[in-house]
């Protein structure tokens, strides 16, 4: 079991800050009625091609998590 690392005052919310703007960067293309189709690529299978910004959400990985 690894022990959590717990980060607090300016530090935290700029790891935070850096995170959500990673994710509506990636996201905001498919947002919209001009939204853009976005090709998923996993370790297994074919990519998936989506203009679902829930699922392009859900495979975004941080470093820093």
């Amino acid at each position: 079991m690894s022990a959590k690392d717990v980060k607090f005052g300016t530090d935290a919310r700029n790891k935070m800050l850096k995170g959500v703007n990673i994710l509506a960067d990636a996201v905001k293309v498919t947002l919209g009625p001009k939204g853009r189709n976005v090709v998923l690529d996993k370790s297994f299978g074919a990519p998936r091609i989506t203009k679902d910004g829930v699922s392009v959400a859900k495979e975004i990985e941080l470093e820093d998590k």
